[in-house]
C-alpha cells in the first residue's frame, strides 16, 4: 500500500457567483467509492462535477467559534521570544455532540487494524462504516475471499471491544451474477443478493449493528446492466432484508442512499429526490429501519440553501442537491408526505472536500483533480468548521440518525489524482488535518 496510517506520530502509533448552467451529465457524486479500491492495484481516477476556483469565506454565525484554539506551547530553550503557535484547528463550543450520532467511514484493506481502532478511539466515534464490495468478497459462487474477510473480522471484533457499532455497506454484484461486466450493478437474480446478505448476517450475528443495502442506485455506474428503476431497487432491498433477518433479526437495515447529482436524464442518473420519492411509493419505508441519504455540500456551507439570494461558492450552487441542509430537509418532507415521518434518515456519507494542506510525493502542494475543482473553494479550516456545524445541526433534528463522515483515510490507498482523498481526515503522511483535531477536541470530550 502507498502509505500506512499512523496516529500520534511521536509514538509511531497513531464551490459569490452563481453558476449559469447546470453541470454536465457525468452522473457522479462527491465521493466515488469504487470497489477496486480494495484491490492490490489502484483504480483509474474518477471524476465529479466541474467547478471554478474561488475562495469561500468562513461560515458566519452559529455556535462554532471562528477564533482557533492552540496546542499547548512547547517550552523553548532559546533566549529569543517564542513565536505564537499557529492555530491548528477551530474550536467547537456548541452543545456536546452525542457519540452515538457520530460515525466515520474507513478504508480497511491492508491497513493496521490496531491503528484504525486508535483513530476511532481518539475521535470518540460511536459508529464505523466499512464498504463491502460483494464482487470482491465472493469472487465465485459460494467462495469467499478470506483475506478480505479476516481483515473485516478483526475490525468488527476490535470495534465491538471499544463499544463502537459497525455499519456494513454492501453493493457491487460479482461479474458472475450479472448480465454485463461493465461498470457495477445488481445481479440478474436478486436471490443471489439475499444469499450473500444471509452469509454476512450469519458470520456477524450480534456483532454488526446495521447493514446498508446498496449504494447510490440512481446512478448508471452503480446500476448498470438494467434500466434505472426505484421499484427494482426496492425489490432488491426486500431480498436483502430477508437475508439479514433470517440470520440476525436484531440487526438494523438501512436503504442504500441515492446520489445527489442535479442530473435527471434517466440514463446516467435519476434525480435523487425523484428517485427517493419513487422508492417510497414502491414500499421502501415499510422494509427498513432507516433511510440512507448522502447530503454532501460540495463547497456550500452547511447552513446555506439553494434558494439563498447570494452564494459563497463558485459552482454547484444552483440546485438543492448540492446543499447539505436542503437534501436532509427535502428527504424528511418526502418521508412525512409518504406517512413515514418516524423513519429516521441515516446520512451514510457526507463531508466537504479540499486539497488544501495535501502534498504530493515530491512535496509539492496537491491540487484537486479535473472534475473536482470545486474543492479549491474550501480550505482545511473551512472543512473543519463545516463538518462541526453539520454534526451540530443534525443533532438538533430528531429525525436524523447516525451520521457517517466520509472519510478517515483513503489517503492510505489513493494518490492526489483521486478526489476521494480531499475528504480524508488524514494527510498522505498520516498527519491529522484540522477537521480531525476539531472532532478529537470537541466540547464535552476533554
Amino acid at each position: 500500500m502507498r502509505r500506512i496510517i499512523g496516529i500520534f506520530t511521536l509514538a509511531l502509533l497513531l464551490t459569490g457567483c452563481r453558476a449559469e448552467q447546470p453541470p454536465a451529465p457525468t452522473a457522479t457524486s462527491p465521493s466515488q467509492p469504487t470497489a477496486e479500491v480494495f484491490a492490490t492495484s489502484r483504480p483509474q481516477p474518477t471524476t465529479t462535477f466541474p467547478g471554478e476556483q474561488v475562495f469561500m469565506p468562513i461560515l458566519p454565525g452559529g455556535e462554532i467559534a471562528t477564533t482557533p484554539t492552540t496546542e499547548p506551547a512547547i517550552t523553548s530553550t532559546s533566549s529569543s521570544p517564542a513565536a505564537t503557535p499557529e492555530p491548528e484547528y477551530p474550536a467547537y463550543t456548541g452543545p456536546p455532540l452525542n457519540r452515538d450520532g457520530i460515525g466515520l467511514q474507513i478504508y480497511l484493506h491492508r491497513q493496521d487494524v490496531r491503528d484504525l481502532l486508535r483513530h476511532l478511539e481518539a475521535l470518540d466515534v460511536g459508529w464505523v462504516k466499512v464498504q463491502v464490495s460483494w464482487k470482491l468478497h465472493e469472487p465465485r459462487p459460494g467462495e469467499y475471499d478470506e483475506e478480505l474477510f479476516s481483515e473485516l473480522d478483526r475490525l468488527v471484533d476490535g470495534a465491538n471491544g471499544q463499544g463502537i457499532k459497525v455499519l456494513l455497506s454492501v453493493s457491487k454484484a460479482p461479474e458472475w451474477s450479472r448480465a454485463t461486466t461493465e461498470m457495477d450493478g445488481p445481479p440478474v437474480d436478486y436471490g443471489r443478493f439475499e444469499a450473500f446478505m444471509r452469509y454476512l448476517a450469519t458470520r456477524y450475528t450480534g456483532r454488526v449493528a446495521a447493514y446498508e443495502l446498496w449504494n447510490e442506485p440512481n446512478l448508471q455506474r452503480e446500476w448498470n446492466g438494467s434500466p434505472l428503476s426505484a421499484a427494482d431497487f426496492v425489490e432488491l432491498i426486500r431480498r436483502g432484508v430477508a437475508g439479514v433477518r433470517a440470520a440476525d433479526p436484531a440487526a438494523l437495515l438501512i436503504s442504500g442512499a441515492p446520489a445527489p447529482t442535479g442530473i435527471n436524464d434517466g440514463i446516467n442518473a435519476i434525480d435523487d429526490r425523484a428517485y427517493f420519492r419513487a422508492a417510497l411509493a414502491a414500499g421502501m419505508a415499510g422494509l427498513v429501519d432507516g433511510a440512507g441519504v448522502h447530503p454532501y455540500g460540495w463547497a456550500n456551507p452547511p447552513d446555506s440553501r439553494a434558494a439563498d439570494a447570494t452564494q459563497a461558492s463558485s459552482s454547484h450552487n444552483n440546485h438543492p442537491s448540492f446543499f447539505f441542509a436542503d437534501t436532509l430537509e427535502d428527504y424528511h418532507m418526502m418521508l412525512v408526505a409518504a406517512g413515514a415521518g418516524d423513519l429516521k434518515l441515516w446520512p451514510t456519507e457526507f463531508g466537504w472536500g479540499t486539497f488544501d494542506g495535501l502534498r504530493t510525493d515530491e512535496g509539492q502542494p496537491a491540487a484537486p483533480p479535473p472534475g473536482s475543482e470545486f474543492m479549491a473553494d474550501n480550505s482545511e479550516w473551512e472543512q473543519a468548521i463545516y463538518t462541526l456545524r453539520a454534526f451540530e445541526m443534525a443533532h438538533e433534528w430528531s429525525w436524523v440518525g447516525p451520521m457517517f463522515l466520509w472519510n478517515l483515510n483513503f489517503t492510505a490507498a489513493l494518490g492526489p489524482e483521486f478526489q476521494e482523498v480531499g475528504y480524508s481526515l488524514l494527510r498522505f503522511d498520516g498527519s491529522r488535518r484540522p477537521v480531525y483535531r476539531a472532532l478529537e477536541w470537541r466540547e464535552g470530550r476533554r
